[in-house]
Protein backbone atom coordinates (compact mmCIF):
# COMPACT_ATOMS: atom_id res chain seq x y z
CA UNK A 1 0.00 0.00 0.00
CA UNK A 2 1.33 3.52 -1.06
CA UNK A 3 3.71 4.95 1.99
CA UNK A 4 3.37 2.45 4.43
CA UNK A 5 5.85 0.01 3.90
CA UNK A 6 4.06 -2.37 6.73
CA UNK A 7 1.28 -2.94 4.42
CA UNK A 8 0.88 -5.00 1.34
CA UNK A 9 -1.42 -6.44 -1.36
CA UNK A 10 -2.21 -10.23 -1.28
CA UNK A 11 -3.57 -11.69 -5.09
CA UNK A 12 -4.46 -15.00 -4.06
CA UNK A 13 -8.36 -14.64 -4.13
CA UNK A 14 -8.08 -13.61 -7.20
CA UNK A 15 -5.47 -16.04 -8.32
CA UNK A 16 -7.80 -18.84 -6.69
CA UNK A 17 -10.41 -18.06 -8.94
CA UNK A 18 -14.33 -19.25 -8.44
CA UNK A 19 -16.17 -18.33 -5.42
CA UNK A 20 -14.10 -16.65 -2.49
CA UNK A 21 -14.81 -18.04 0.93
CA UNK A 22 -13.00 -16.33 3.82
CA UNK A 23 -12.46 -20.02 5.44
CA UNK A 24 -10.45 -20.93 2.68
CA UNK A 25 -8.58 -17.48 1.87
CA UNK A 26 -7.61 -17.55 5.92
CA UNK A 27 -6.71 -21.72 5.64
CA UNK A 28 -4.29 -20.96 2.74
CA UNK A 29 -2.51 -18.27 4.84
CA UNK A 30 -2.38 -19.82 7.86
CA UNK A 31 -0.62 -22.70 5.49
CA UNK A 32 1.77 -20.12 3.85
CA UNK A 33 2.95 -19.36 7.63
CA UNK A 34 1.73 -21.32 10.59
CA UNK A 35 3.64 -19.44 12.86
CA UNK A 36 1.67 -16.11 12.65
CA UNK A 37 -1.29 -14.99 14.16
CA UNK A 38 -4.48 -13.69 12.29
CA UNK A 39 -6.32 -11.50 12.21
CA UNK A 40 -9.94 -11.02 10.76
CA UNK A 41 -10.42 -7.30 10.57
CA UNK A 42 -14.46 -6.45 10.12
CA UNK A 43 -17.34 -3.81 10.20
CA UNK A 44 -19.78 -4.83 13.62
CA UNK A 45 -22.16 -4.84 10.88
CA UNK A 46 -20.14 -8.01 9.07
CA UNK A 47 -19.46 -9.42 12.67
CA UNK A 48 -23.66 -10.11 13.43
CA UNK A 49 -23.48 -12.20 10.64
CA UNK A 50 -20.73 -14.39 10.74
CA UNK A 51 -23.08 -17.24 11.55
CA UNK A 52 -24.94 -17.65 8.32
CA UNK A 53 -21.29 -17.61 6.66
CA UNK A 54 -19.67 -20.25 5.13
CA UNK A 55 -17.77 -22.26 7.76
CA UNK A 56 -18.09 -19.60 10.39
CA UNK A 57 -16.50 -21.80 13.02
CA UNK A 58 -13.14 -23.00 11.24
CA UNK A 59 -13.01 -19.28 10.65
CA UNK A 60 -13.00 -18.36 14.43
CA UNK A 61 -10.62 -21.34 15.10
CA UNK A 62 -8.39 -19.87 12.28
CA UNK A 63 -8.10 -16.20 13.43
CA UNK A 64 -9.40 -13.36 15.94
CA UNK A 65 -12.10 -11.41 14.90
CA UNK A 66 -10.97 -7.76 15.50
CA UNK A 67 -14.40 -5.92 15.02
CA UNK A 68 -14.85 -2.08 13.97
CA UNK A 69 -18.27 -1.13 15.91
CA UNK A 70 -20.95 0.15 13.88
CA UNK A 71 -24.05 2.15 14.28
CA UNK A 72 -26.73 -1.09 15.59
CA UNK A 73 -23.24 -3.18 15.73
CA UNK A 74 -22.19 -2.11 19.11
CA UNK A 75 -19.83 -4.22 21.31
CA UNK A 76 -22.51 -5.49 23.34
CA UNK A 77 -24.69 -6.77 20.16
CA UNK A 78 -21.69 -8.48 18.79
CA UNK A 79 -20.49 -10.07 21.74
CA UNK A 80 -24.10 -11.02 22.43
CA UNK A 81 -24.67 -12.63 19.02
CA UNK A 82 -21.00 -14.56 18.50
CA UNK A 83 -21.85 -15.88 21.89
CA UNK A 84 -24.77 -17.20 21.80
CA UNK A 85 -24.04 -18.93 18.38
CA UNK A 86 -20.82 -20.54 19.18
CA UNK A 87 -20.28 -20.42 23.58
CA UNK A 88 -17.10 -19.85 24.17
CA UNK A 89 -15.46 -20.36 20.47
CA UNK A 90 -15.13 -16.11 19.62
CA UNK A 91 -11.84 -14.38 20.05
CA UNK A 92 -12.84 -11.20 20.01
CA UNK A 93 -10.96 -7.75 20.29
CA UNK A 94 -12.55 -4.34 19.41
CA UNK A 95 -11.15 -1.28 18.44
CA UNK A 96 -10.88 1.63 20.16
CA UNK A 97 -11.34 4.33 17.83
CA UNK A 98 -13.71 6.85 17.10
CA UNK A 99 -16.99 4.80 15.06
CA UNK A 100 -16.98 6.00 11.14
CA UNK A 101 -20.37 4.56 9.77
CA UNK A 102 -19.09 3.88 6.49
CA UNK A 103 -19.02 0.23 5.34
CA UNK A 104 -17.91 -1.52 1.86
CA UNK A 105 -21.36 -1.60 0.83
CA UNK A 106 -22.11 1.58 1.56
CA UNK A 107 -19.06 2.11 -0.60
CA UNK A 108 -19.65 0.04 -3.70
CA UNK A 109 -23.43 1.19 -3.61
CA UNK A 110 -22.25 5.01 -4.21
CA UNK A 111 -19.90 3.87 -6.82
CA UNK A 112 -22.19 2.09 -8.55
CA UNK A 113 -24.88 4.66 -8.56
CA UNK A 114 -22.17 7.38 -9.71
CA UNK A 115 -22.27 8.90 -6.97
CA UNK A 116 -19.03 10.47 -5.68
CA UNK A 117 -16.89 8.56 -2.79
CA UNK A 118 -14.54 11.17 -2.31
CA UNK A 119 -12.91 11.14 1.83
CA UNK A 120 -15.39 7.81 1.83
CA UNK A 121 -11.26 6.37 0.83
CA UNK A 122 -8.08 7.42 -0.35
CA UNK A 123 -7.86 9.59 -3.32
CA UNK A 124 -5.82 7.00 -5.34
CA UNK A 125 -8.58 4.19 -4.72
CA UNK A 126 -11.73 6.56 -5.72
CA UNK A 127 -9.27 7.06 -8.96
CA UNK A 128 -9.15 3.91 -9.88
CA UNK A 129 -12.71 2.71 -9.27
CA UNK A 130 -13.53 5.32 -11.43
CA UNK A 131 -11.14 4.93 -14.23
CA UNK A 132 -11.80 1.01 -14.59
CA UNK A 133 -15.96 1.62 -13.54
CA UNK A 134 -15.54 -0.86 -11.19
CA UNK A 135 -18.98 -1.55 -9.29
CA UNK A 136 -21.13 -0.48 -12.24
CA UNK A 137 -23.16 -2.89 -13.29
Amino acid sequence: MSGDERLGICDLEVKRGGPSYTVATLRELHERAPEDDLTFIVGGDIALGLPSWHEPEAVLDLATLAVAERSGAGRHDVTERLEQAFPGRASLRFFDMPRMDVSSSQIRRRAAAGHSIRYLVPDPVAERIARERLYIT
